[in-house]
């Protein structure tokens, strides 16, 4: 089922997702499941698997020469998505990115996920590769997320790449978003982001997932502008319990994002992690009830491969 059926079919009623890692390469896809296991109780209509792109590695050899590798460290998604959904009986929703892809590559997966069964992607631009800092798009590949939308809009029309091939059949993907509380860092301003979130929808995005932001005011800033920039999609709201005090630098710098200084205050007064654990959780309820009683569709929790958090904050709202 796709992601806005769920959400139609929920009745007003905030329904609980979360999103994993797909495992490292030589790991076992059991510990992926151990994660997930916990969090079935609540009832998660819909599971995302995030995708990572390539990366470049630099290996010396002993005869002084350096080699340039390109190396993928967490494969496997889409067979991810499928083992997930035949495990677990529960919708998958893979991220399809624009790095790393051609068009024409972006095609096949789509094929492939159309004929797994999967109803619903998240489509996003990606991030650069680490050691070259700014996103390039592959040769005959999208550069921006809003053209990734087109693309799977129009499969949805059977429109295929081979504009002479005959008796095509029509995808019926719903196609999700990403949106920014605080701004996309490469945004030139906040109302220049909120254009291009809307231009995303007028391609074919059929709803938006969130950052993940801890100040809540900035959610109901950022759906305001949407719903007055004329954005009426649904929008979920992305939320992560706080799990360790060098998470207080690490996100930031990793994601963009600030951090309200009485959480930063508390956890930086906690002796240890398990501490600034409980202070995680306990931030990420209050969070979690005020967007519940604001009306949100659905509360979307990055684990970041560890579940035990989000099972402690599931257990006390579903």
């Amino acid at each position: 089922m796709r992601v806005t059926d769920h959400l139609a079919r929920a009745n007003g009623k905030t329904l609980f997702s979360f999103e994993v890692l797909p495992p490292k390469k030589g790991e076992n896809i059991h510990t992926l499941f151990s994660n997930i296991e916990p969090l079935m109780e609540f009832k998660p209509p819909f599971i995302d698997v995030t995708y990572h792109r390539e990366e470049y590695v630099y290996r010396h050899h002993p005869n002084g020469l350096l080699e340039k590798k390109t190396v993928r460290r967490r494969p496997g998604t889409v067979g991810i998505c499928a083992a997930i959904k035949n495990r677990f009986d529960v919708d998958t929703v893979p991220h399809l990115i624009c790095g790393g892809f051609t068009k024409e590559e972006t095609e096949n997966a789509l094929i492939d996920l159309h004929f797994l069964g999967i109803d619903s992607i998240l489509a996003l631009r990606g991030d650069p590769i680490k050691s070259e800092g700014v996103f390039k798009p592959e040769p005959d590949g999208h550069a921006y997320a809003c053209d990734l939308i087109g693309q799977v809009a129009n499969l949805n029309k059977g429109e295929y790449l081979d504009e002479e091939q005959d008796d095509t059949w029509a995808t019926n993907f719903c196609i999700g978003t990403a949106g920014y509380p605080e701004k996309h860092f490469e945004a030139p301003n906040y109302n220049a982001d909120i254009r291009y979130l809307k231009h995303k929808v007028d391609r074919g995005a059929d709803y938006i997932v969130t950052q993940m932001f801890f100040d809540n005011e900035e959610f109901f800033r950022f759906e305001k502008l949407c719903r007055a920039a004329g954005i009426h999609v649904p929008i979920i709201p992305g939320l992560k319990p706080l799990t360790t005090k060098s998470q207080l630098s690490m996100l930031p710098r990793s994601f963009y994002l600030n951090l309200p200084e009485p959480l930063v205050e508390a956890v930086s007064q906690c002796r240890d992690n398990e501490a600034a654990r409980a202070i995680g959780i306990e931030w990420c309820l209050n969070q979690s009830r005020e967007l519940m009683a604001h009306g949100v569709p659905c509360l979307h929790y990055y684990s970041m491969g560890k579940s035990e958090s989000i099972r402690r904050v599931a257990a006390e709202l579903f």
